[in-house]
């Protein structure tokens, strides 16, 4: 495969495991778990799983400048706030649009990466955009529902989360020597889960509830999908593609989202959400397809 798209791929599958985040927590929460335990479980069991993965992998230990170091930390710190506001959101609004609402990190991210290198946006990342947000409205199913009874600390947590997440793929473009990508990952993992245990209900540790209940397996199926599979792979591919573009593919998230929340919590899903999931799928691989051409 060629290696320009390789890396993007990358970004596309990691992003797509983000996306059935939402629904997997409403699972639980429909299991009578509280939101903070289902996000709590996940990074606990993803920072074991990392370390785990570190040990049988890994033969030394990483010699971190301090500024690499400082750069994971903060990566982590905040991969673990944006499942925090994130889990939140979930808590307040429905999957697919506590999902529309993370989503938005597409346009921050692609804001913040042009304020941080000092650069215009591109017109073909503008016309991606343009695609995205308009998809955005319509896969959503804003046009069609009723969002007045909704609790505006959704809102927030929502639009909280895709700011938290946009900062995270920032710091996580910048390349860090000295480190291997699996020992780079389970720093982040560790720094995830300090601030989750701070914040959310680290008890379910001491009494023994994560590891002596269903909440186990589902601590295990966000721990992989929201922990190891995306950062495992954004650590890989986002540094070689950069942040503003890998907010674009990250688009991916949205569709995958809604696709969940419709086959297992049995939301409903228009023509008019439809089409709007074409038009981020659209909106998503136009830079990659105007890159080619212009490469020829």
């Amino acid at each position: 495969m060629n290696k320009n798209f390789i890396y993007p791929l990358l970004i596309v599958i990691g992003s797509s495991s983000y996306g059935i985040l939402s629904t997997i927590i409403k699972v639980a929460m429909g299991r009578s778990f509280e939101t903070n335990e289902a996000v709590t479980s996940q990074y606990v069991i993803g920072f074991l799983l990392a370390f785990l993965l570190f040990i049988i992998t890994q033969r030394t230990l990483p010699k971190l400048t301090g500024k690499g170091f400082l750069i994971i930390m903060i990566s982590g710190l905040l991969t673990g706030n944006t499942g925090i506001v994130y889990g939140q959101a979930v808590h307040y609004l429905p999957a697919s649009l506590a999902v529309v609402m993370l989503f938005q990190f597409t346009w921050i991210g692609l804001f913040l990466d042009c304020i941080i290198h000092r650069r215009r946006p591109t017109r073909i990342e503008l016309l991606s955009l343009v695609f995205l947000v308009a998809g955005t409205i319509l896969a959503a199913g804003i046009l069609d529902a009723d969002l007045s009874g909704l609790d505006i600390r959704g809102w927030l947590f929502g639009f909280a989360s895709a700011l938290s997440f946009a900062c995270f793929m920032q710091f996580n473009s910048k390349p860090v020597e000295g480190v291997s990508k699996i020992g780079r990952m389970t720093i982040m993992a560790f720094f995830a889960m300090l601030i989750v245990c701070i914040f959310q209900t680290p008890e379910i540790i001491i009494n023994g509830k994560l590891f002596a209940s269903e909440l186990l397996y589902f601590g295990l199926a966000l721990g992989f999908f929201g922990i190891i599979l995306p950062i495992l792979l954004f650590t890989i591919s986002v540094p070689k593609v950069g942040g503003g573009v890998a907010s674009i593919l990250s688009a991916t998230e949205l569709p995958v989202a809604i696709i969940a929340s419709v086959i297992v919590l049995h939301e409903k899903l228009t023509m008019l959400q439809v089409g709007g999931i074409i038009l981020v799928l659209f909106g998503m691989v136009l830079p990659t397809i105007l890159q080619k051409n212009s490469t020829k």
